[in-house]
């Protein structure tokens, strides 16, 4: 069997648990837009990880459903929050919560699957419910971090490269750490394996962000899913942004900061001029290095485990799918 065919079998065991667990109460215009999000699908990736991690550490996939569920439900909650912030129309291209009812009812609706979240742990034992509320409370106030970093980004012209790599840390990669930290927990893993394991899935949350960068402006339209270019024509200070204002000439240099500071109704030519100096400074090569770097330290870090080499070999091959965009 596939890791891809792996991977497919605990979304599906993870769908059907969700299905059941997530039942629609009173009021209903609560209730509904948690229903609604929670159902528009998405790749269910850090629940998944959830689940991977508990049973290569020896655990039952049914025993990790609630953690996972609260990972889920975690993250859902800071989408609809996100596109309230955002003012977004879609999300996975369907209407987003706010504009499908309005905002006030994202932001309680919102507030309700934090809530939600935590209710999810109190399945476990005292012990264990400790130990995995003190992650999440951790990881949860990080990611809310990371999120004001990158608002204030948008109006700082003094970002540095450490600055931004703590951002998408705790916007986007500690909370892949933290679903398979918990994975490891359900599991009884020992610490040391449960701290090896958090560090694999930051560093690769940190690699695969910085390949969102890179494929933001270098990857293929049919394979990326997003619109190639969308972080150029606004003006986001990403790591090819930054490391080309490090390393351009001068002339370069008061050229990109030009072209971010104007939004032309033709974004065309912006976006070829940009990705030209992201080319010609040496940030495209820079950060095709920083990706290998942080793939590598998730992959020392894993090795660091007392996990058998088969299972091991499992979870680099879903590292390995997972940047090349295939699960």
């Amino acid at each position: 069997m596939s890791d891809i065919d792996i991977i497919s079998q605990y979304r599906e065991q993870f769908v059907t648990y969700l299905e059941g667990r997530i039942q629609l109460g009173e009021p209903k215009n609560l209730y509904e837009p948690v229903q609604y999000i929670l159902g528009l699908g998405g790749k269910r990736l850090r629940p998944i990880l959830t689940l991977m991690t508990a049973e290569v550490f020896g655990g039952k996939t049914k025993e990790a459903m609630d953690a996972a569920l609260a990972v889920e439900m975690f993250h859902n909650f800071s989408l609809v929050h996100d596109d309230i912030m955002d003012d977004a129309p879609l999300r996975r291209g369907k209407t987003t919560v706010h504009e499908k009812w309005d905002i006030n009812t994202g932001i309680l609706s919102g507030d309700a699957m934090l809530i939600l979240s935590y209710q999810f742990f109190e399945s476990y034992p005292a012990d264990m419910y400790v130990e995995l509320t003190k992650l999440f409370s951790k990881t949860a106030i990080e990611v809310c971090e990371g999120q004001q970093y990158d608002v204030d980004f948008e109006t700082r012209d003094d970002v540095t490269i450490s600055e931004y790599l703590k951002m998408i840390e705790y916007k986007t990669s500690v909370l892949v750490a933290a679903a398979m930290k918990m994975g490891a927990i359900v599991a009884k893993a020992s610490q040391k394996d449960a701290e090896a394991i958090y560090e694999f899935g930051r560093n690769l949350g940190i690699a695969f962000q910085l390949q969102d960068d890179y494929l933001d402006a270098f990857g293929d339209p049919k394979t990326f899913g997003k619109q190639v270019g969308g972080d150029i024509m606004e003006n986001k200070k990403t790591y090819l942004y930054l490391k080309s204002l490090e390393n351009a000439s001068k002339d370069d240099r008061d050229g990109l900061l030009h072209l971010y500071s104007i939004k032309p109704e033709d974004s065309t030519v912006k976006v070829e001029a940009v990705k030209t100096i992201f080319k010609e400074s040496g940030a495209v090569e820079e950060t095709k290095k920083a990706i290998q770097d942080f793939t590598q330290k998730a992959f020392d870090a894993l090795s660091e485990t007392n996990l058998p080499e088969k299972n091991k070999t499992l979870l680099q091959q879903f590292g390995e799918s997972l940047m090349e965009r295939t699960v």
